[in-house]
């Protein structure tokens, strides 16, 4: 059976190219711009499933086989931003010219699936930091921080990440500059069980849409072991290292976390044990050197849009700020990917020094409570600028505090 390369865009045309607007110009001098298939031509070759001659022309009207139908059905099936509709209509496709991707299986099917086997993305930072402390002289922080992100493929189970951090501090000299493997964990999914053995992220009392680390926002060296599909069940073990909280540079680490989300709420507890060996450089601790740290959380998101986040967490074995909650409402949020997107947000902190151990303090201080309000804006595609403003007081002593965050992320 033939069709003509005019009637085969018709089924071509499931990755999605039938819009009339496209921003690649049509690079055939056959195909005139009042052809009724000039837009989809254009798509398509932008999206390299058609290729033409090699001679400017696409030779429309001439017959094709079913073999080159197949080729361009391989093209279509490698692309990954389809609808599902799309996605049924390549199976189908693909079901009808089975035995024609079968021989090109070795050469097309493969050869894809491992010439792209390590993914890099990245993300170029600028931060500022301004602190106004009462009864103390203002501090301002620059920073500009690299990140490289690597997603290589082991096998069809297994996949090895890593991120790679080069920070610099303009306001110091060189020596204090660092860069360091932030993250570098094998992962492997069975089903809906997901391990990752090595230095992975720890990231704590999620809640729906991620509400800010209220205990921990760092990684760990070890092992986790996540299953579930609405309810999801984490177990963590291994060594968090930080010279600021532990007076050895690190603790033995277990934890579990539950999670439930059937659809806009979202509730969930967890559990965390440390042996720091040496927690005393903390004020007013007590005098385990463990830390035992329960907490809650829970958020709901109204319509894809309004969001509501809290939690709460108690720290059993300190003596003083043993315990830290906060509540957080959001709206949209900038999308590196859409320009024009934006996003703002308002909440409550109250971060105690003795339980927020390794908290995200991007906007909020710890060992301080007050009110934080930020918004965020996609100027550019791959562009995001941000900004955070905190008020509020020091726990212990009530002085006010206040803190200027500012942040400018390049995407790539």
């Amino acid at each position: 059976m033939k069709k003509t390369l005019v009637a085969a865009l018709t089924s071509a045309l499931v990755i999605g190219a039938a819009s009339t607007t496209f921003a690649a110009a049509n690079p055939f001098s056959d195909v005139p711009m009042d052809h009724w298939a000039y837009d989809a031509v254009s798509q398509l070759a932008a999206d390299g499933v058609i290729e033409g001659y090699g001679d400017t022309t696409f030779r429309g009207q001439q017959n094709i086989t079913r073999y080159e139908m197949a080729q361009m059905i391989a093209k279509a099936m490698a692309k990954t931003n389809v609808s599902g509709a799309d996605q049924a209509l390549i199976n189908k496709l693909a079901a009808e010219f089975a035995d024609e991707l079968n021989n090109l299986g070795v050469r097309v099917a493969n050869l894809e699936k491992y010439a792209d086997k390590v993914k890099f993305s990245g993300e170029l930072r600028y931060n500022y930091q301004s602190q106004r402390k009462e009864d103390e002289k203002r501090t301002n922080k620059d920073q500009i921080k690299l990140r490289v992100f690597t997603n290589a493929e082991v096998n069809d189970h297994w996949k090895v990440v890593s991120r790679f951090d080069v920070n610099s501090n303009p306001s110091v000299d060189q020596d204090d500059n660092k860069a360091n493997w932030d993250r570098a964990y094998a992962e492997g999914n069975y089903g809906k069980t997901q391990i990752q053995l090595g230095k992975q992220e720890l990231y704590t009392n999620e809640g729906s849409g991620k509400v800010m680390a209220l205990l921990f926002d760092d990684q760990f060296s070890g092992a986790s072991v996540k299953f579930g599909n609405q309810l999801t069940t984490k177990l963590m073990a291994g060594r968090l290292n930080d010279k600021d909280v532990f007076a050895n540079d690190k603790a033995n680490f277990q934890g579990i976390n539950l999670q439930y989300a059937p659809n806009k709420l979202s509730v969930g507890a967890g559990y965390y044990h440390l042996n720091s060996y040496d927690f005393t450089q903390r004020a007013n601790y007590g005098d385990s050197d463990d830390a035992n740290i329960w907490s809650v959380n829970a958020g709901y998101n109204f319509d894809g849009t309004s969001k509501i986040n809290g939690a709460y967490a108690n720290n059993t074995e300190a003596d003083n700020q043993d315990y830290s909650w906060q509540a957080e409402y959001s709206y949209k949020g900038a999308q590196k990917a859409n320009k024009g997107t934006w996003g703002a947000w308002a909440g409550y902190r109250y971060l105690g020094n003795n339980t927020s151990l390794l908290p995200n303090t991007f906007d909020a201080m710890n060992g301080y409570k007050g009110w934080t309000i930020g918004a965020n804006y996609a100027p550019f595609k791959n562009v995001i600028a941000q900004a955070r403003w905190f008020d509020g007081e020091d726990i212990d002593t009530g002085k006010d505090g206040k803190q200027l965050m500012g942040r400018v992320s390049f995407y790539f």
